[in-house]
């Protein structure tokens, strides 16, 4: 079999056999077929899509390409929980501890920032000593003694997926529905929870634009679930508008603390309530009013900062960066975002505010490049806001001299309107394997 042929048929819409698609997953975890070689089967997938069952082969192919973590031990009441990807979204730093908290085991492996979106490991590297790597016994101890860890995609882990990762990354192949849900899946199938929710995002800042692509990649990651007897739980929900009142790793941990403390925005508190309750519904087998008042008790109690602080002290930080948000990186310079006229704001362009991100310092535009935690933006009007000529809407935080190309791409990103745009539900649609 010749990887050329493989990329020729695929290229002109045919279907890949099971062998086609077990030699590829092979040959690039083993190192024998080429980054150059993939890239081009990566687009190729990109423009003509697989099929249901291509799409599960791969899954199966990633899944098996290396080992899987036996959680057996914690019986049913592990949970997962996986993001596909926005602009503010630090929901697993704040879901985790709270299950935890309720008697969760929350065992996760997470990534870093894939195109415009944050990472969840860049996130949490933003407290200082905080380990993304851990050996398979101290994770699993951490997580008997604690309920809680979180590490980076480690060992021999899903090892095809961890590459395909960071080649997708940088190849314009994100937002391909059988990429992500085999990528997904692999990973959250391999890493061993008995139950997973899925935050399926859609919307300007989303990978999948459309409710209608949002609600495929979520039925087909379910079906993938119930084919290896996991309870899925799919929650799609809005990424129109970034997510809470930060963008970039640092910014975005502060906030994560002040929801877990009982305050931060509203957006992101409402979307963190709904995925933890799903979490323990599923893990805890209750009802969803004994969930919801579990989710409250731990907030109002401190139970669920505790946890935190527990977490990261446990993985190498110190609770002195939670209880002082403060002391986390800090950008050298900020500078001021103003209105270029009155009225409300009635769009944001998501992707293009996480693009400017990015270029601030606070994302990847080349693999495996480092990034400025301290860099990102601090939203202080959003989509309804009204606001006159002049007034600050953003703060940009950077290491860079010169900003102006990036303020004028921010304003660029938005949409002003002499009428309040309606409003749009967080929570889109559900989609639960039955």
């Amino acid at each position: 079999m010749r990887m050329i042929d493989v990329i020729r048929s695929k290229r002109d819409g045919e279907s890949l056999s099971d062998e086609q698609i077990m030699y590829v997953i092979k040959g690039y975890t083993d190192g024998s077929i080429p980054d150059y070689q993939m890239s081009a089967l990566l687009m190729a997938i990109w423009y003509q899509g697989m099929d249901k069952h291509e799409t599960a082969c791969l899954t199966r192919a990633m899944y098996e390409s290396g080992d899987r973590v036996d959680l057996s031990q914690f019986g049913k009441r592990t949970v997962d929980k996986h993001s596909t990807g926005g602009v503010g979204d630090k929901t697993s730093v704040i879901v985790l501890p709270i299950v935890a908290a309720c008697g969760g085991i929350c065992a996760k492996m997470s990534g870093r920032g894939l195109g415009h979106t944050g990472g969840t490991i860049d996130k949490l590297e933003s407290f200082p000593g905080y380990k993304t790597q851990l050996s398979r016994d101290d994770f699993l101890n951490q997580v008997s003694d604690i309920g809680i860890a979180l590490i980076g995609q480690s060992g021999n882990l899903t090892p095809a997926d961890k590459k395909l990762y960071a080649l997708r990354d940088v190849t314009a192949t994100v937002d391909s529905l059988p990429l992500i849900a085999s990528s997904i899946m692999s990973k959250k199938l391999a890493a061993g929870a008995h139950s997973i929710v899925l935050d399926v995002k859609t919307g300007s800042g989303a990978f999948l634009k459309t409710h209608k692509q949002a609600k495929d990649l979520a039925k087909t990651m379910v079906e993938i679930g119930k084919a290896f007897n996991r309870k899925v739980c799919a929650i799609i929900t809005d990424m129109d508008t970034p997510l809470g009142n930060t963008v970039g790793n640092s910014l975005e941990m502060k906030e994560a603390v002040e929801v877990l403390m009982g305050s931060g925005p509203d957006d992101l508190r409402q979307i963190c309530t709904v995925l933890a309750v799903n979490m323990l519904e599923m893990s805890l087998d209750i009802s969803e009013k004994q969930a919801q008042e579990r989710v409250k008790s731990a907030i109002k109690s401190g139970a669920a900062f505790d946890k935190f602080c527990q977490w990261i002290e446990r993985q190498g930080s110190e609770r002195i960066y939670a209880d002082d948000p403060k002391l986390l990186p800090t950008a050298k310079n900020i500078f001021e975002v103003k209105s270029p006229c009155s009225g409300y704001i009635s769009h944001m362009n998501t992707e293009a505010i996480g693009i400017c991100a990015s270029l601030l310092g606070a994302g990847r535009t080349v693999k495996d490049a480092p990034i400025d935690l301290s860099a990102g933006i601090v939203m202080t009007k959003k989509t309804r806001d009204y606001v006159k000529a002049g007034d600050i809407i953003a703060y940009l935080h950077t290491s860079l001299q010169d900003v102006g190309e990036i303020i004028q791409k921010y304003i660029s990103a938005l949409k002003f309107s002499d009428i309040c745009p309606q409003t749009h539900p967080l929570i889109i649609d559900t989609v639960k394997s039955v």
